[in-house]
């Protein structure tokens, strides 16, 4: 089963950038994540917008 949210570590792997990136990243809002508990978690979903946010740019 594909995993529906991600910790930062997975998604800076996924991404291939540094884990302290994806924190910036969350915290300007470029890259929603969501609260549980005391846990912050990224839905896959927001990490392919935010990839195809960056591949558009690029075009342009």
């Amino acid at each position: 089963m594909e995993r529906l949210l991600l910790t930062a570590e997975e998604a800076a792997e996924l991404l291939n950038i540094g884990r302290c990136k994806v924190y910036d990243l969350m915290r300007t809002g470029e890259l929603e994540s969501i609260k549980i508990g005391r846990l912050r978690r990224i839905p896959v979903d927001n990490i392919r917008r935010f990839a195809d946010k960056l591949i558009e740019e690029a075009r342009t």
